[in-house]
């Protein structure tokens, strides 16, 4: 397949030859062939000319979950890459929140797999537990053989500690990447918001922040004492993302993400009870927010993940205190991180992680295999239920303003617009 991007403008601040420069990029196999001015497209070539079209290295999102196998009623692996593809992301790493729960070599192909083929690129990661069930390790080493890019038993906590240096000891000889949710159950108790006037005022029971905290205090103890490498994600809190900073001085092995919606929202949407906004970690006040934009300009925070969890409408159009948490993000994080960072900060943090991951970086250069994003930085737009490609529609971000506008990618020998 042959396609020629006209007139567009790059962004790639490490490419200082090309950043913010048009150009014409022509893509021949799969393969960039020519950047120039004026190409001319040769037969059977497809052209793509569109409006403010800017190109960046493909997006790589660290988080994000579908439904199959088990959950496909809210998202079959082909349409969530699919909805990826047209979201601007050419990587995505998959939570393992389905059902079974990936936890051995088998898993872990049948997920690669069923990913071939498509315009964006799967990395799964594999549980760390037998089970997701926090009793005994699963097979890590055998998962990372078959393509497991990390362990991480989505969104449950180790309750025990002596699991999580077991895993982190036993990962070194193969440099796996453990995760470890950031939040102490005890503390957390039966709370499903942030706990504070807020919660109060609605009658709803709090988590307070100090469940996460305490529990990244215990796993950066026990990273320090094993060595290894440990991941923390979506942290939500000011004083989550010092202690973070204060490991990374130590020259501990430590990374943390953080979710778009944590950038955006605070615990005032809840007024509505509204489920849309029933997230785990909860969503937590302006203080936070503040930090958690300092942390990723800063480099302390690592990277940001649209923490893409859909849900169907039958868990989410109940009760607040009996509904799921979740709330899917791939097709608002451009649109978002476009207004609170500008463009070439959103497409930075957009870019970052790959090497977290043990992935290469693409690039734009004559030569090398295109893994593109294709996108428009000024327009301005509400997102609807109709703008949501996804299965499930269980968006917190609907009627919310979104900067840009995702046009698709360029990967895998696809056009995906």
């Amino acid at each position: 397949m042959n396609i020629l991007l006209k007139s567009a403008r790059i962004i790639d601040a490490s490419n200082k030859e090309l950043h913010l420069k048009k150009r014409d990029i022509f893509i021949k196999n799969g393969i960039i062939e020519k950047i120039g001015q004026k190409l001319e497209p040769g037969k059977n070539t497809k052209v793509v000319e569109l409006k403010n079209l800017h190109v960046s290295i493909g997006w790589f999102d660290s988080g994000v979950c579908f439904g199959e196998p088990g959950y496909e009623e809210r998202e079959t692996i082909a349409n969530g890459l699919y909805t990826a593809g047209k979201s601007g992301f050419t990587d995505i790493v998959l939570n393992p929140n389905t059902h079974p729960v990936p936890d051995s070599s088998s898993d872990i192909i049948f997920l690669i797999n069923a990913s071939k083929l498509h315009g964006t690129n799967l990395h799964p990661l594999g549980t760390v537990t037998v089970k997701a069930e926090g009793e005994s390790l699963a097979e890590l080493f055998d998962m990372k053989n078959a393509g497991a890019v990390g362990f991480y038993d989505f969104e449950r906590p180790f309750q025990n500690p002596n699991l999580l240096k077991i895993a982190l000891q036993y990962s070194q000889n193969f440099e796996g990447l453990i995760y470890s949710f950031p939040m102490d159950v005890q503390i957390a108790g039966k709370g499903i918001v942030n706990e504070g006037p807020k919660a109060t005022t609605l009658g709803l029971k709090g988590i307070p922040s100090l469940a996460e905290e305490l529990q990244i205090t215990r796993d950066l103890s026990i990273l320090e004492y094993t060595g290894g490498s440990l991941h923390i994600p979506t942290i939500s809190t000011a004083s989550s993302v010092k202690l973070i900073a204060e490991a990374k001085k130590k020259g501990l092995d430590v990374s943390c993400s953080v979710s778009v919606h944590h950038l955006w929202f605070t615990e005032k949407e809840l007024e509505d009870y509204d489920t849309n906004y029933k997230l785990m970690p909860p969503l937590r006040n302006n203080n936070d927010i503040k930090a958690l934009i300092k942390g990723l300009r800063d480099g302390i925070v690592d990277f940001v993940t649209s923490n893409h969890t859909p849900i169907d409408i039958e868990q989410k159009r109940i009760e607040f205190d009996n509904a799921a948490y979740g709330t899917i993000g791939l097709e608002s994080a451009f649109g978002i991180l476009n207004q609170i960072f500008g463009a070439e900060i959103a497409v930075a943090l957009l870019t970052k992680g790959r090497e977290r991951y043990g992935l290469a970086t693409p690039k734009i250069r004559e030569g090398e295999p295109a893994s593109l994003s294709l996108f428009e930085t000024d327009s301005e737009y509400v997102l609807e239920k109709d703008n949501l490609i996804s299965t499930s529609k269980n968006s917190a971000f609907l009627g919310n303003t979104m900067k840009g506008t995702v046009y698709g990618t360029v990967c895998n020998n696809l056009l995906i617009i």
